[in-house]
């Protein structure tokens, strides 16, 4: 038998409504992939949720794919996406034959709103064909926000500078359900509804799961019929299968969406308890050398999806990546920061620009768990074992 104490995941699902009533229906009724009524009613969840048109589909990464083509990007063209994020923000990009062009984050992690004015300023121009990137004579067809760790960005500048040069967003909101902003322009608005159109991922981690699915949101109806009919391979007629247009075989199945509709339906209740397991880390590591639990800015309202503990390491006595192991050897699974993209090996030819905070902040940046039933028991664990780790190296 081991020694090994028992482990806190990083970040795990919880069944705790109609997940097994609903899915049994499915199976129950034969309906596991199309047809059902679930994938409608999921639709219809998100939809009031974010009071906008909502399409489901089989992951964020894809709903971000065919929000690009809805307007219009593809090869030889340009997006502005921030460096910190999950490479599928840029992998969609790359998807479409257009580039990324990456730019730094702020201290909320989100796309820095100073960087983008900067950079359109410094680097770009207004042509009769569209923003043009004078360094590489490209179209610069959209922005990409995205809202990490389920933080809302700083939209109003981001959406300010946006609106200055005629550029659409795109908004990346895959861990952001049930997030929104408090104040200024967008106060009352959910996160993803910003922009033309934005995306929600359902995989396995997020705060509302199918096991893996995404969702499109836009308030035009139109780009809302047109993602649909892209995402059921273009399909004119059901019964004939003729098809005008390549499209994707992207929909989310009946199965996927009626678990995916119980998750919905107790958000809030995940929210509230991901909020406090939050204010307790923070109580707990509050006033500790060199550790600083990233906290939510003014005017905005976070699902707390994530927890991200900044550590530095001259002032605490450990770096992020021995802390890290030494709480592996403790039962507690914690996990770095995305690698930023600029970095990542299928995007280190792309353009990046001025990027500086992003490198500091992965070199330091540690997330705790956060599972939607942590207890207090559980997070005091981790904390005591972060203050000893802190202990043994001083």
């Amino acid at each position: 038998m081991s020694d090994r104490p028992s482990t806190i995941p990083l970040s795990v699902p919880v069944m705790e409504g109609g997940e097994w009533a609903y899915v049994k229906d499915c199976l129950d009724t034969g309906w596991v992939s199309s047809g059902g009524s679930y994938v409608s009613r999921f639709e219809s969840a998100i939809a009031e949720l974010t009071d906008a048109k909502a399409v489901a589909c089989q992951s964020g990464t894809a709903a971000l794919h065919v929000a690009l083509l809805l307007l219009g990007v593809g090869p030889g063209d340009e997006v502005i996406v921030p460096t910190v994020t999950f490479i599928a923000t840029c992998n969609a990009v790359a998807y479409t034959g257009a580039t990324p062009v990456f730019l730094d984050c702020d201290d909320r992690l989100g796309l820095d709103p100073a960087a983008l004015a900067a950079f359109l300023a410094e680097e770009c121009e207004r042509t009769a064909d569209g923003v043009i990137d004078r360094a590489t004579g490209r179209t610069i067809k959209a922005i990409m926000p995205v809202h990490i760790f389920g933080v809302p960005c700083d939209m109003d500048a981001i959406a300010a500078a946006a609106e200055a040069w005629g550029l659409p967003m795109v908004e990346d909101a895959a861990e952001s359900l049930g997030s929104s902003w408090t104040e200024g322009r967008f106060a009352g608005r959910h996160t993803g509804t910003a922009g033309a159109l934005g995306v929600f991922s359902f995989n396995g981690n997020k705060i509302a799961t199918c096991g893996g699915g995404g969702m499109l949101v836009t308030a035009d109806e139109a780009l809302a019929e047109r993602a649909n009919h892209l995402m059921t391979t273009a399909k004119t007629d059901a019964v004939r299968f003729v098809h005008d247009e390549v499209g994707y075989n992207y929909r989310l199945t009946n199965i996927q969406a009626a678990l995916g509709l119980a998750q919905v339906e107790g958000l809030e209740r995940r929210v509230a308890v991901k909020r406090r397991n939050l204010e307790t880390y923070r109580e707990l590591l509050g006033g500790q050398p060199g550790l600083t639990v990233m906290s939510e800015p003014a005017g905005v309202r976070s699902n707390a999806w994530f927890y991200s503990l900044l550590i530095e390491p001259e002032q605490f006595g450990a770096d992020r990546e021995h802390v890290m192991a030494a709480l592996d050897t403790r039962g507690i699974q914690t996990r770095p920061m995305w690698l930023p993209n600029h970095l990542q090996q299928p995007y280190r030819q792309a353009r990046s620009w001025r990027i500086e905070r992003a490198t500091w902040y992965w070199e330091r940046l540690l997330n705790l768990p956060c599972s939607p039933d942590l207890t207090e028991a559980d997070v005091r664990r981790v904390c005591d074992a972060i203050r000893e780790v802190g202990e043994l190296e001083r």
